[in-house]
This record gives C-alpha cells, structure tokens and sequence, in this order.
C-alpha cells in the first residue's frame, strides 16, 4: 500500500476545498479495486447543513469514474495532517469499500469495521424479508 501516494492525493484535493465559511480545508484520497486513485475535498455552502464533506466527493468521483470498492482511504486538513472521518462518512466509507478497507487515522492504521463496528450496511437490507411477504392480521 503505498500511503504516501493517497497522502500526496489527499494534500492536492485539500488544496482545492471550497471553504470560505471554517477555512477548514479537508482532502480525502482511496485507492480503489481496480487500483484507480479517487479523491474529493469539501464544499462549504452558506447554509450550513447542505455542505459537502470530502469523503462525499470522493464516493461521486468513484462512480463518475467507474465505480469498483475502496480498498484503503486516507483523510487530510489543509496542513497535510491525518484527521478522522466523522460518523456520517464512515457509514458512506462503509458502503462503498471492500470487507476490511484499511484506513490512515489518527491513531495509526485501522479497517473499517475497527472505526465503525456493528455497522447497518446494504447486507442488512437485503437480509430483511419484505412486507409483502408477511400475513395480513
């Protein structure tokens, strides 16, 4: 795994955030099955609420891109340093990424499952029998 490459990736995306309102510049970079790089950064919005977060960015560019599975995923600020996802884009991470995706934190190298266990995924959903199959009472 070549974390320095998905840091540089990350450092480059963080460069190009919208963020006029925190001025906290955030890039993301993950390596995807194919062995495509994909990145996001994120996108301030005057209402707070509709922003977008890089991981955000990062999973639309998968898709434009060819989609595939994150493989390992790495998360900077505008200084280049390590930051965590919040719980919100581990739970897109997770959705988009191969069973153990490997992640850069704060605390060293981690899989997914470590930073969001017991996650509710697409597994869940398609385990859960439908309505229309149960009795009417």
């Amino acid at each position: 795994m070549d974390w320095d490459q998905l840091r540089t990736v990350a450092i480059e995306a963080a460069a190009r955030a919208y963020a006029p309102y925190s001025r906290y510049r955030v890039g993301a970079a993950a390596l995807v099955s194919d062995g495509r790089v994909v990145a996001g950064c994120n996108v301030e919005n005057a209402s707070y609420g509709v922003t977008l977060c890089a991981e955000c960015g990062l999973v639309s560019e998968l898709h434009m891109s060819g989609g595939g599975q994150l493989v390992a995923f790495v998360c900077v600020n505008g200084e280049g340093e390590t930051i965590m996802p919040c719980g919100r884009c581990r739970q897109l991470l997770f959705e988009h990424a191969i069973p153990g995706m490997l992640l850069e934190t704060v605390s060293g190298i981690r899989t997914i499952d470590e930073v969001l266990p017991d996650a509710f995924g697409p597994r869940d959903l398609e385990a859960r029998p439908s309505r229309e199959s149960e009795p009417v009472r």
